[in-house]
C-alpha cells in the first residue's frame, strides 16, 4: 500500500540548521567532482574513448565530471536492452512497479541536498531552485506510481447481451527519453519514469551540459530493484546518436523536452516509417514558450513586480515558462516599470554555490547567444537596465536585463531568448492585452495580475496558454496539482505530472467473448 501523494516540501534556508545542511552537501559534492559518469547498457556499465565533459558554469576551468559518449553501435545495444527487458518489466503487476517507482522517489528525497547540490554545480541552480527541481523529481515518482494503480483498473464499457465485454490498457512498448539540461533531474525523472510506471522501458540521452546529475539517478534506479534494461542511459551528442535513437525501426515512442527547432525535426523524423518498423510511432513535444504576464489598473502593484521579476529571472530565465513579456495597461505602466525595476535592482549575481538569487547561464553558447539577442534588442526598444555580461571567475553571468518601449510583433516579443531577458510591452486595454498575449507562436504558460472578477474569467476562456496562473507567477508547476504542457508551437500538451500522462505510453486492448 502505497502511503498517499502530498507534494514534497522546500525548505526554509533562512533557518541557519538547514542552511548548514545544504553548505555540507556542497563540500561532499564538491570532494566527488570529477566523477565519470557510464554509459547504461541492460545493466552493464560500459565506458568508451569518447568523452562529454561537464564544466560548473560559474566557473568553467572547474570540471564537474565527464561521461562517457556512445556511438551509433550502442544505441542498436540499448534499444535492444530495452526491447528485452520489456515482456518481464510490462507483465509485472501494477502494484509490484508502482511499488518500486514510489521507492525510487523515496531514496532520492533521502539524499535531497546531495542531488541539489550537484545541480548547484553542474546547472548553475542556486539552492531553492536546486532543491526544487529534485522536489519535483520525487513528486513524479509518487505521483506516477499512484496513477500507474489506477490505470491497471479495467475500463469500463457498456454491456451486451449474451457476451462479455472488456478492455484494459497495457504498456506499447520501448522508447527513447531526450530530456533538457535546464531540469536535469525533474524533467529526466519525469519523462522516463511515467513511461516505465506504465510497464515501458526506455532509453534515455541526458542533455550533454548535465550527465552526472543524470548518472546520479541511474544509480538511484539500480539501489531501488529496477531490473536491468528498463532505464538504459547513453550520453552521447545529438550529432552522433540524436537522429538514430529517434530513426530507429524498433524504437516504440519518442518522449522530448528542449527546443522548437530540434522538436519539429524529431516530430518529422518520428514520423517517418523505417524498414523493419512495425507501428506508427508516438512521439511527444515540449517546445518551449514566450511567456506573458498580464497586468491591469486594478491589482496589487507591489504583488505584481514581485512576482513578474520571480517569474522572469529565477534561474536566470532559463525554464520554458518564465515571463519574458510583461503586459501593462499604459494607465500604471510607469508606476508599475519603477517598481519591477527596483526589485529586480535588489538581485545579487553570482555562484549558485553562495546562493546568489541570479547565478551563471548554463553555457558559453548561451551566453553568446542571449548577449546577441540583448545587441539586437537595443535597437528595437529602450534597455532600461542590465544588458551586459558580468565577468566573475570566468562565469557565464549576465545582469537582469529589462526592455522597455518593446513593439508586440518585434522580435524581442517573439523569439524566445531563454535568458535573463525581460520586455515590457504598454497596451490601452483588457482587450488588447489578451491579443498581444495570444500574438506568439507559443502557448505554454501565462498569467493576469487583475483584482476585476470578469476579467480573470475571460483570461480563463481567452488567454490561450496550457498553464494559466492569476495573481501570482508563472513559474513552479506542481506535480499533480498543474499538470504542465502548452499550446500551439510549445508543444503536445502532453500535460506532465497529470492524470493522463500515463495513458500516452499505453494502449487500449478491447476483448468480447460470446456466452455459450
Amino acid at each position: 500500500m502505497l502511503s498517499p501523494y502530498l507534494t514534497e516540501p522546500y525548505s526554509d534556508f533562512n533557518q541557519r540548521t538547514t542552511a548548514d545542511k545544504y553548505r555540507s552537501a556542497i563540500d561532499t559534492v564538491e570532494s566527488q567532482l570529477g566523477e565519470r559518469a557510464l554509459l547504461v547498457i541492460g545493466g552493464e556499465h560500459v565506458d568508451t574513448s569518447a568523452s562529454i565533459t561537464s564544466v560548473d558554469p560559474a566557473a568553467p576551468e572547474r570540471v564537474v565530471g565527464t561521461a562517457a559518449s556512445a556511438d551509433g553501435g550502442h544505441v542498436d545495444r540499448a534499444i535492444e536492452a530495452a526491447w528485452s527487458a520489456f515482456p518481464s518489466w510490462s507483465r509485472r503487476t501494477a502494484e509490484e512497479r508502482a511499488g518500486v517507482i514510489h521507492r525510487v522517489g523515496d531514496l532520492i528525497a533521502e539524499r535531497t541536498f546531495e542531488f541539489a547540490a550537484w545541480q548547484t554545480f553542474e546547472a548553475g541552480k542556486n539552492w531553492a531552485e536546486a532543491e526544487a527541481d529534485v522536489a519535483e523529481a520525487i513528486d513524479f515518482c509518487r505521483y506516477y506510481a499512484h496513477q500507474a494503480l489506477r490505470l491497471a483498473e479495467p475500463v469500463a464499457v457498456a454491456s451486451y447481451p449474451g457476451e462479455v465485454n472488456e478492455s484494459w490498457l497495457q504498456p506499447i512498448g520501448a522508447g527513447v527519453v531526450i530530456p533538457p539540461w535546464n531540469f536535469p533531474l525533474a524533467i529526466l525523472v519525469g519523462m522516463a519514469i511515467g513511461p516505465v510506471a506504465a510497464g515501458n522501458t526506455v532509453v534515455v540521452k541526458p542533455a550533454s551540459n548535465t550527465p552526472l546529475v543524470g548518472w546520479g539517478f541511474m544509480n538511484v534506479l539500480e539501489e531501488a530493484g529496477i531490473p536491468p534494461g528498463v532505464v538504459n542511459y547513453l550520453p552521447g551528442s545529438g550529432g552522433a546518436i540524436g537522429d538514430k535513437l529517434v530513426d530507429h525501426p524498433h524504437t516504440r515512442f519518442i518522449n522530448f523536452t528542449g527546443s522548437k527547432e530540434v522538436g519539429l525535426r524529431i516530430a518529422e523524423r518520428s514520423a517517418k516509417v523505417h524498414d523493419g518498423q512495425r507501428w506508427l510511432k508516438r512521439s511527444y513535444m515540449e517546445m518551449g514558450g514566450k511567456d506573458a504576464l498580464i497586468v491591469d489598473d486594478t491589482c496589487d502593484l507591489d504583488a505584481a513586480a514581485t512576482d513578474a521579476v520571480r517569474s522572469a529571472f529565477g534561474f536566470q530565465g532559463q525554464k520554458c515558462s518564465a515571463c519574458s513579456r510583461l503586459i501593462v495597461f499604459a494607465s500604471i505602466h510607469d508606476e508599475l516599470l519603477d517598481k519591477v525595476a527596483s526589485v529586480a535592482a535588489q538581485l545579487s549575481v553570482g555562484p549558485p554555490v553562495d546562493n546568489h538569487p541570479v547565478g551563471p547561464v548554463i553555457s558559453g553558447a548561451q551566453h553568446a547567444s542571449i548577449l546577441s539577442e540583448i545587441a539586437l534588442g537595443v535597437d528595437q526598444a529602450d534597455l532600461v537596465m542590465g544588458g551586459r555580461a558580468i565577468d566573475l571567475d570566468g562565469g557565464y553571468y549576465i545582469e537582469p536585463t529589462i526592455f522597455d518601449g518593446v513593439e508586440a510583433t518585434s522580435r524581442l516579443a517573439q523569439h524566445e531568448i531563454f535568458g535573463p531577458v525581460l520586455s515590457v510591452i504598454s497596451v490601452d486595454d483588457f482587450d488588447e492585452a489578451l491579443d498581444v498575449a495570444n500574438g506568439t507562436e507559443f502557448g505554454l504558460t501565462g498569467g493576469v495580475y487583475s483584482s476585476d472578477e470578469r476579467r480573470l474569467e475571460r483570461a480563463k476562456r481567452e488567454f490561450h496558454a496550457g498553464n494559466l496562473y492569476l495573481n501570482r507567477k508563472i513559474t513552479g508547476a506542481l506535480v499533480g496539482i498543474q499538470p504542465f504542457g502548452g499550446f500551439n508551437m510549445s508543444g503536445s500538451n502532453a500535460k506532465a505530472g497529470g492524470p493522463d500522462y500515463l495513458r500516452l505510453f499505453m494502449e487500449m486492448k478491447s476483448v468480447a467473448r460470446r456466452l455459450s
